[in-house]
Order: structure tokens, then sequence, then C-alpha cells
């Protein structure tokens, strides 16, 4: 290995509200050219790969470790998986296709024999497989050859003699790309963990020796070069606790330097104005939504800005909340705003707290890209003046152009749409030195451990009981062959008066997309099975003007059924639609699926769920969990095993730290351990200028410096 001599000192920002001195950077901060072999072209490729220093390298953990014990090609029986070193004997094979299957096949060989290894959805590896190649295969035996799970070029053709593959236990698999083979990355992985004794400790030592945990040196070579299966997992425990107590210290970090950065406005308690809304709904709150009434009047007479994540069942009655929030504001002498992500969202706001605000005949005006220019200009004069307390709106809300007297409170629904810097801009339109109250809203249910995970820098409510009255949803799954019952049942519900929803995939038709395009069933739709009916469409590509009219004539009862796509999966509220079909029901995730048929069942009649289409047997299994429970807190985790955090929250990612060994996931208890020790930590040490404190706080800016700088405001 190269020496490390001449590297300059970083430039860092003030992190964390203070000035940190950094010492100068250790040898894993130094470029990859250091390691050997490793020349200007490859230096490139690996910066390309997020491989720009030995620390990247190191930090690039195993995907798996194969236990590789070589074995003859001979030796292997059918039904046995192992690992082969072996040459290409034929020719480079094309693509070929089985069903729903991609298969590339080639026979290949060592001294005891030849066999046929067959890759399945690979067809980019025919192009790597030239005749007297050398491969190290993993795969198992069958009568018609190799069925191959991981492989490598240990040379390709015409390199003259292989370097000679150990054969020994656990050799890693590292994640690799076109131009970065796994054995490259696991050359250079061999090097660098001379170098692992220099990685910052992410824990202090006094939390390392109370749970008896390693060096991170130790443990980050171990990830690597294990000597045993359970040396692996003992270091995948420690760098994974690690994560996660580094996770937690930084969303606590933002949670204390968000509220201690401005005061919020005290609102008191609840008062006459409050009183009388509360008594003039047609219904009782449910305990639910009492307990979160309650936590609202701490947060807002705190004198800390609220910071509340507000989580709810679908048709749990988060809006009520949200009412009650704003009125408490607004009978504080503030104002108070609602941002929602898409004008439909917004404008069935509008329409709710029309209905909910009628005793009380509050003022409010809505905001969004398709409000009349006049419109516009006096709604934002008053909002400037003070006269209007209340205002509902999108993403225009945040515009410079859009000045608050008294802003003391924002809701933020379906917060996750929204980028950290538009939740920044709404935050800076408070009063000046003061912060507003903010209160996040979310339909998606998420696991309390999830939550503490993405979510460990907002108080949580969750409302998950439902309002009295509401019936549960009969769901089923319907094959195309009977299609046509499906839709005299549908049929049959639209003559006795009730609505009815019909939900594509797609907008538009595509060739590389399996699907219905809402455009194109709702003209099939009114030439056939409903062309005794009224039906409308409604889809995001269309413009303000005409979802707006859509949506109204679907709620005032003038189209029977709404052929339509995502786009209502929130914030559509029509009682009377009681059938909803969705169309190719494998395209969704099950947390969606849940959101679209909270659409029905809204009412006081029987509501069914039809979802429609041939789908595989790993679809249905995923489909039949979503049939058996109408619970959004399983439904959710279901999804989240099967489809990862991403897909549920979105933009709030950004900036987030992805995890590299731990699972927050699988690793439940892990994970409350590390945020016990991180609340611990930040209890006896706010400030984090102990000894320990600085130590994190260090590691914190080593690591996470994009995240800190984008949570700073939140």
């Amino acid at each position: 290995m190269r020496g490390f001599a001449g590297v300059g000192e970083p430039s860092r920002a003030e992190l964390l509200g203070a000035p940190v001195h950094w010492p100068r950077p250790s040898a894993l901060e130094v470029g990859v050219e250091a390691l050997d072999g490793v020349g200007p072209k490859l230096a490139e490729a690996a910066r390309r790969a997020g491989l720009a220093t030995v620390g990247d390298v190191l930090y690039r953990f195993p995907r798996s470790h194969r236990d590789r014990q070589l074995r003859p090609l001979a030796s292997l029986e059918e039904g046995e998986t192992g690992t082969v070193l072996v040459t290409v004997m034929g020719n480079p094979p094309r693509p070929f296709r089985r069903g729903k299957l991609t298969m590339v096949g080639v026979k290949v060989g060592d001294e005891s024999g030849q066999v046929r290894a067959t890759w399945f959805n690979q067809p980019w590896i025919s192009g790597k497989l030239e005749k007297g190649s050398t491969l190290l295969l993993t795969g198992k035996r069958s009568s018609k050859g190799l069925a191959v799970n991981e492989w490598e070029l240990v040379s390709p053709a015409g390199a003259g003699e292989p370097v000679e593959e150990k054969s020994g236990s656990f050799v890693p698999v590292h994640p690799a790309t076109d131009d970065l083979p796994p054995k490259r990355i696991r050359e250079w992985a061999e090097q660098a963990v001379e170098l692992a004794p220099n990685a910052i400790e992410g824990l202090p030592a006094h939390l390392r020796a109370k749970r008896q945990l390693g060096s991170v040196g130790a443990a980050i070579h171990a990830a690597h070069f294990p000597e045993s299966a359970e040396e692996l997992e003992e270091a995948r425990r420690r760098l994974g606790f690690e994560e996660l107590f580094l996770h937690q210290a930084l969303l606590a970090t933002r949670k204390r330097s968000h509220r201690l950065a401005r005061p919020a406005p005290r609102f008191g308690r609840p008062g006459e104005m409050v009183g009388r809304w509360l008594t003039s709904l047609p219904f009782a709150p449910t305990a639910d939504q009492r307990a979160a009434f309650a936590d609202i009047d701490v947060d807002l007479d705190s004198g800390e800005p609220m910071q509340r994540l507000l989580m709810g069942e679908v048709g749990s009655g988060k809006t009520v909340v949200a009412v009650y929030a704003m009125l408490r504001a607004l009978e504080a002498g503030h104002q108070a705003a609602l941002m929602a992500p898409t004008e439909t969202l917004a404008e069935q706001h509008a329409i709710t707290l029309g209905r909910l605000l009628a005793e009380e005949a509050i003022p409010f005006a809505l905001l969004t890209g398709a409000t009349p220019a006049s419109t516009r200009r006096q709604a934002l004069d008053q909002l400037a003046s003070g006269e209007l307390g209340l205002i509902l709106g999108t993403h225009a809300l945040i515009e410079p152009t859009v000045r608050f007297a008294r802003l003391g409170l924002c809701v933020v629904d379906e917060q996750h749409r929204f980028g950290v810097e538009q939740r920044r801009a709404l935050d800076s339109k408070g009063v000046e030195g003061m912060a507003p109250h903010v209160l996040h809203m979310t339909a998606t249910p998420i696991p309390r451990t999830l939550s503490l995970t993405a979510y460990g820098d907002l108080d949580t409510t969750a409302l998950h009981e439902l309002p009295a009255g509401r019936k549960p949803v009969t769901t089923k799954v319907v094959g195309e062959a009977d299609r046509e019952v499906a839709y005299e049942f549908l049929r049959a519900r639209l003559r006795e008066g009730r609505q009815a929803f019909v939900v594509c995939p797609l907008v538009e038709a595509s060739e590389k997309l399996p699907g219905k395009a809402a455009g194109e069933e709702a003209e099939r739709l009114r030439r056939g099975e409903l062309r005794d009916f009224r039906v409308g469409l409604l889809h995001g590509q269309m413009h303000s003007s005409e979802k707006a009219a859509a949506m109204a004539a679907f709620a005032a009862g003038e189209t029977d059924v709404l052929v339509a796509t995502t786009v209502i999966e929130v914030g559509i509220d029509v009682p009377n639609a009681t059938v909803m079909i969705i169309e190719h029901p494998e395209r969704f995730g099950l947390s969606q699926l849940h959101q679209l048929r909270g659409r029905v069942g809204r009412g006081a009649d029987a509501s069914y769920c039809i979802l429609l289409g041939d789908v595989s047997p790993d679809a249905r299994r995923r489909l039949d969990i979503f049939v058996n429970t109408e619970d959004g807190f399983a439904i959710a985790e279901a999804d989240l095993r099967l489809r990862g955090m991403g897909d549920l929250f979105g933009e709030r990612q950004s900036g987030v730290p992805t995890f590299k060994v731990a699972d927050p996931l699988a690793d439940v208890a892990l994970g409350e351990r590390a945020r016990s020790a991180a609340s611990t930590l930040l209890a006896s040490d706010p400030d984090l200028k102990t000894q320990d404190g600085a130590m994190v706080k260090r590691v914190l800016g080593e690591r996470y410096a994009r995240s800190l700088e984008l949570f700073r405001v939140g």
C-alpha cells in the first residue's frame, strides 16, 4: 500500500449550532488511489460507484458472504448447492425467454466434467461469458444443469492462467457495478482492512464497556472477512447498534436544535369558540381524537414549537384534529395555514372545512395554482393585514408573495410528499423571532418501530379508532374470467342509487408498462359495461379546473362512476360511493391499496372493494394480506417488509442516512436499545460538550454532514 503523506485539511461547515475544530483527517480519508493497483481510470470508476476514499471501501460492506468450499463439478449431486471454479466452454450465448423468465445458458467445465450453467432474468450477462474465461459460480445442481445464484469473473478469456482461487469459508460478496466486479472490490477491501483500526469510534467508551462491544475497527474487519458465522453476526450487531445509536442521536439533536432555535407562541388553554365548535359537531369525537386534542393542548402552551406527527387510519378523523388545532390558533389571535400536496386534496379539505366550520361561520381562503388572480390578490392582502385568519392551499402557500401577519400554526398534510426545503419555507413565515407550531399529518399508518427510525425527531400521535357507524369494506380478488360478474354486481349497486370508483394504474396507455389507462377505460366503459350510467374521469394530468369539475360532479351525484388514477387515494370523501374496482391490483403497494379502499365505506351502506385481474401466485399471496385485514398499521408493516422504507416515505428520506448494516425492521430490540442509549446521553449532555458528547458530535459531522445541514430547520 502506498504512503499517505501530503493529505490536506478538509473544510467543514458549522454544524449542530456551534463551531467544531476538526483534527487532521485519518488515513481512511485518502483517495482510493492509495490502494495498490488503482490508477486514474479505476479511481474514476470507483468515484462513480461512491468509493472515493479508503474509508468508503471499508464502509462498502458485503451484501452477503459465500460459504465457499470449492467443489469439483462432478461431486455436486442433484438438488445440492455448491461453489465451483469453471471455464466457459461454449461461445457467448444469446438470451432467450421461457414464459415470463429470461434465461442465459452456456456450457462450463472443470477437470471433473462439464455442465450447462443457467442464469435467470439477467440477460446482460450474455456479453460477459466469453469462451475461455474463468468463472466462480455458486448454484444448485439439477438434472438440467447448474442454476446460478452468484457468480464472478475470475479471469477473462485470453488473460493467461487465472489467479489461484483459495478454497475457504465466508468469502465476501460486495455490491458491484459493471466497471467494478465483486472480486476487485474484495481485493481493495483486503488492503483497506489493514487501516480499519484508524476508523473513528461512533460509540462512547463507557457505552461500549457497558454493552461489552468491541472496537469499530475489529467489527469492520470481521464484517468483511469473518472467521466464523458467529463472528460475522457479532460484527453486524456491533456496527448496526452504532448506526442506530448515531441515527437516534442525530434525530434527537435535530429536535432539540429546532425547538431551541426560536420560541413559539403560547396559546393558553382552549376557550369558548373551541368549546362551541366541539358541541356543534354532528358526532362525538373518538377516544383517540380526544387524546390527540390533549397532546396538542400541551404542545401549544409549552413555549416551544410543536413538531407533532398525526398518523391516522383511513377515515379516522385526522381533519377534525387539524381543525381543532387551527381553531386553537385563531382563538389565541394567530393565523393558521393548511398545506396539501395536490390541488385535489386542497380542494377536498376546503369542502370538508366548509362543512365542519359551518356553525362558527369562520372565513377561510383556498390558494392554489388555479386560484383566479383577483381572488388571489384579495386573499394575500387579507393575510398580510391579519384580516384573514385561516388559509388552505398547495405549495403556493410558500411563495415569497404570501405574507402572514401572525402565523402561529401550520398543518402539513401528507407531509412526506413535501421536501425539507418546502417545509422550511413555510416555517420561515412565522412571526418575527418566533417559530410557528407545526402539525404534520399522514394517512399512511406507520409501525412504531419504524416511526422511531424515520420520524424520531417528531412527537407522534396515532388514530387507530374509526368513527362510530363506519362499516368494514368487503374486499375480494376477482379474476378476468369473472369480469362480467364483477360489473353486473357494480351495475346492481348503481341501480340502487349508489356510486362507484374504477381505479386504473396509468393515465395513458404504455408499451413498456402493462395496465389499463384511465382515459381509454372511461371511454370503453361508456360504450360498454356502463353505457346506461354517467361515467366521469379524474387523473393528475388534467387541468386543475377540469379536476375540480370532475370531483364536484361526482360529489354532487351528477356522475355515477368516477374512473380515476391514484389521485383519489387521499382526500376524496363521497359517502354515497360504496363500490371500488381496482384494475391491475398487483401494480400497487399494499399501503396504497389501503388508501384507495378508504374512499369507500365512508357512509352507512355496506361497501365493497374488488381487485380485478389475473395475478401471479406471488402477487396473490401479497394481495391476500390486504384482503384479510383492514388494520392499516398491519398492512403498512407488511408493505414495509415487501417493498422497503423508501416507498412509504418518499421525499422524507432526503437527507436521512441510509443504513449500511442495520435493518430497522428486523433489528427492533437493537433499535430500542440504541434509542435508549442516545436519549440517556443527550439528557445528561444536551450540548454534547463532555468528552463522550464531543466524540459523538464529531462522528455525526463526519458521517452525516448533509443530513445535519438539511435538518437544521426541518
